[in-house]
């Protein structure tokens, strides 16, 4: 699978809320590192992004690559379940096996106003407030 290929089945499966065709790109012991949820398998990730996902939609504006790294660049309109929007700019750095399956994906985006409405919502993220 190309790159570009990849970039295009992900951001399609997360903006349909998709979990087995999102977990199907990833190695079963994947791990994602996420600004608002910390660390975590894949497995577990997903789920919680999906429940805390109203709607959402996913525009690309870029995919590079290198050896074993591919870089997704994508506006992520999201809104929480209660209908408040927390969209932002994004970064995905996927890390991938031989088999072109994912083993570490690294979010990256500037949280400011995302974080607010997020903890407003759930009653907190993985890092602590104080």
């Amino acid at each position: 699978m190309t790159a570009s290929t990849l970039a295009a089945s992900y951001l399609a499966a997360l903006e349909r809320g998709d979990l087995e065709g999102v977990l199907a790109l990833f190695h079963p012991e994947a791990i994602v590192h996420s600004p608002l949820y910390g660390p975590s398998p894949a497995v577990e990730f997903y789920p919680r992004l999906l429940a805390d996902t109203g709607r959402s939609e996913l525009h690309l504006r870029g995919v590079t690559q290198g050896e074993r790294l591919v870089g997704v660049w994508f506006h992520f309109d999201w809104t929480l379940p209660s209908g408040t929007a927390a969209g932002f700019e994004c970064v995905d750095m996927l890390e991938l096996d031989e088999e072109g399956l994912i083993t570490n994906l690294r979010i990256f985006y500037d949280t400011v106003t995302t974080r607010t409405a997020f903890e407003r919502e759930t009653g907190g993220s993985w890092r602590p407030t104080t």
